[in-house]
């Protein structure tokens, strides 16, 4: 979990950095309610914790139907390396995430 909050922003809705619209709204999916436990605390003690303002509005909600991305989604930063690394800077991803969270440990 602590992984997962450190490569979004929890704080906007229905967007992900330069992407908008539902389909990139971050979110915690759960299968179990041990899994629900889990993502729950983790959110709870993020907002006691945060190092930024604003609320966090990600949702921890119960999985429905999942479709994998096309084929050519599937670890794009492998296989597109030199264009995601466009799109994470010009997007403004890094300044965002280090903006939030901090410089990342090197």
């Amino acid at each position: 979990m602590e992984v997962y909050w450190r490569n979004i922003d929890p704080t906007v809705k229905d967007r992900q950095f330069c992407d908008t619209g539902t389909q990139y709204r971050s979110a915690v999916f759960y299968h179990s309610p041990e899994q629900k436990r889990i993502a729950e605390e983790s959110k709870a003690k993020l907002e006691k914790t945060k190092p930024f303002k604003a609320p966090i509005v990600t949702p921890v909600q119960a999985a429905g139907d999942f479709w994998p991305a096309e084929e050519y989604h599937q670890d794009y930063y492998k296989k597109n390396p030199v264009r995601y690394k466009f799109y994470s800077t010009s997007c403004g991803r890094a300044a965002r995430l280090e903006e939030l969270w901090g410089k990342p440990a090197k």
